[in-house]
């Protein structure tokens, strides 16, 4: 049997680029430094191709379905990242509220 029949063929994703020194190492539409990430945040959060666009008026339609085809080819990947940015979020609001606190104690 050859092995090459048996290997499943790698996707390529015209528009997305993912590579060390671009947008952090985060899969990014080229050319754009908009991450997959910040599409599929508004996409989740309801907005439609034409709304996301409004958001990031360079993009086309069909990168910003580039960006949610990758989403849904690497789901974990880019879950982990929006966890990761909400986790930030609430460590910062959390260090803010501290230091409000302690200048309102002063």
């Amino acid at each position: 049997m050859d092995l090459a029949m048996a290997t499943a063929p790698k996707l390529a994703f015209e528009y997305i680029v993912k590579e060390p020194n671009y947008c952090g190492g985060k899969a990014a539409i080229g050319a754009t430094r908009v991450r997959v990430n910040n599409v599929v945040f508004l996409h989740k959060e309801g907005k439609t191709i034409d709304e996301i666009r409004v958001e990031y008026p360079d993009l086309t339609h069909a990168q910003v379905y580039a960006a949610l085809a990758y989403y849904h080819d690497h789901k974990d990947e880019i879950e982990a990242e929006l966890a990761a940015e909400d986790q930030a979020a609430e460590d910062f609001e959390r260090r803010k509220a501290e230091l409000l606190a302690k200048r309102a104690g002063r």
